[in-house]
């Protein structure tokens, strides 16, 4: 339902421009009379207001709140579901826990290890590890304590491969 009063416009453009600044903040939100200066209330005709209309204004701005909160925690939700860990952008630093999709025939440099999770890593260091033929191992995959390096052990062997992920 669309208004054509100018001052109703005015007062919903407002209420949307005070939601701006809160939209990652909590539910709790303060009155709009808090938010502006003096200046800036009486400048958007809001002095004018009834103590009543003034209260529905601060209730309606809360209900937007809430409502435009919860989509946008929806939509990082649904966004987030890509796992970036590993990757150079990534902004996890959580190990990663998998299965190999393939047979293990030990570390070299430049191999690459296909996880049952779709991730694809590859080894960049010299740590080799022959003689070994394991059918989908479990492995993990670690961060360094510092620095951007992460490490792949198998379940089984105590050696670990400096790897990267590539996919």
């Amino acid at each position: 339902m669309r208004s054509t009063h100018p001052r109703l416009a005015a007062l919903r453009l407002l209420a949307l421009a005070a939601l701006l600044p809160f939209a990652g903040a909590t539910f709790a939100q303060q009155k709009i009379e808090q938010q502006m200066t003096y200046e800036q209330f009486k400048a958007a005709g809001l002095d004018r207001l009834s103590p009543e209309q003034l209260a529905n204004l601060n209730a309606w701005l809360n209900g937007k709140l809430e409502v435009e909160t919860a989509k946008a925690a929806e939509t990082a939700k649904q966004s987030g579901g890509d796992d970036r860990r590993g990757l150079i952008v990534a902004s996890s630093r959580d190990p990663v826990d998998g299965t190999i999709t393939s047979t293990f025939t030990g570390f070299g440099k430049g191999r690459s290890y296909t996880l049952d999770n779709g991730q694809v890593w590859q080894q960049i260091d010299d740590v080799s590890l022959t003689g070994v033929k394991n059918a989908n191992p479990k492995v993990k995959i670690t961060p360094s304590a510092i620095g951007s390096a992460w490490y792949l052990s198998v379940e089984g062997f105590n050696a670990r491969a400096k790897v990267q992920r590539v996919k």
